[in-house]
Formats: structure tokens, sequence, C-alpha cells
């Protein structure tokens, strides 16, 4: 019996051109285009986030596992599953992801938990936002020796966006085999 694939680790985010993705716990920009796209890419999957990423959405994402990372073992809240580690919790959105026969798991933030999933990451969907807002929380550098860009498109800003911006895909040059990358 074949078993099936794991399924990939995709980092998803919306960086300015300076590498800016927060400011004071909140996004620095409004982009109503690109909350369509990032509900495109996650619905129906497990999203992996840091404690604050919760705390500054401030409620569980609708049609989706949501899995949060925190050091305390006692936080805890309706509508999501608490994980000690990244590792931990990519091994319950793993589950998750294989009850829901999703092909994805989504990691969402913040910048503590992007720098630490980078290394098991298969795909990073990047919305770079077409502006340089100051900010006190940054992706971390995408190293082109290890990701390469395989999709591009540029949106102009719609009424409710507060900038143009491009959605881009990077895969990993050297596939580590589906989201089986480890810690």
């Amino acid at each position: 019996m074949d078993k099936a694939p794991a399924p990939a680790i995709i980092l998803v985010a919306a960086v300015g051109e300076n590498g800016v993705i927060g400011r004071g716990g909140a996004l620095p920009w409004r982009l109503k285009s690109d909350m369509r796209h990032f509900r495109r890419l996650t619905l129906g999957r497990p999203v992996v986030m840091g404690r604050k990423t919760y705390e500054s959405i401030g409620k569980p994402l609708p049609e989706r596992t949501n899995i949060v990372i925190s050091r305390n073992a006692e936080y805890a809240e309706p509508g999501f599953l608490s994980a000690r580690s990244l590792e931990m919790a990519l091994e319950l959105a793993r589950e998750d992801a294989r009850a829901r026969g999703a092909d994805t798991i989504a990691v969402i933030g913040g910048a503590e938990i992007f720098r630490d999933a980078l290394a098991v990451a298969d795909r990073l969907e990047i919305t770079v936002v077409h502006a340089s807002p100051g900010g006190d929380t940054f992706f971390p550098v995408i190293d082109l020796r290890e990701w390469r860009e395989t999709a591009r498109k540029r949106q102009a800003a719609g009424a409710q966006d507060d900038a143009d911006v491009s959605f881009v895909t990077y895969e990993r040059r050297h596939p580590k085999g589906g989201g089986t990358g480890h810690l």
C-alpha cells in the first residue's frame, strides 16, 4: 500500500520591500486583496502560528485548524490546538492535514516562527507589498541560493489596499522531500 506524500510546508507572509511584516503587534498596512489571497492559500488547511500572531488576529481563523505555538504549557483557549514547539506544531499539523486530505500546512507567523520554519519549508508564498513602512518585525532574508522564484503576479492596489502588491512563489532549489524536513 502506497503511503500518501507528506503535506508540503508553506510559509505565507506579506512582506514590505524593506522586509517589514509588522509594527506594534499589527500589520503595518491594509490590503484587502492580500486577505483574499491568504484565505485561498489557507482555507481548509492547518495553520501554524506563534502566540503573538494568534493574539494579534484575536480569534481562531474559521474553516482551518489553528495550531498556536507557546512556551507556556498552560496557554489554551477554545478554538485552537496548543503546541510547545514548532516541531510539535508541525506534527499536529501533519496529522490534521492527513485527516482533512490537505496537501499543505501553512505557517503564518510571526518572525521567530518564520525564521525557524524556513529550514523545513518546501515553498514560500510571499506577498511583496510595494511599500516600505516603518516596523519592528521582519521576515527573514530569502537566500536565493536556497530558493528560486517560480511565479510572480503584480496587482495594482484596489480601493481597499494601501499599496500595490506582487504575489510571489518560491520553491526550495533542493527539495527536502514534501514537508518531511525535521528540525
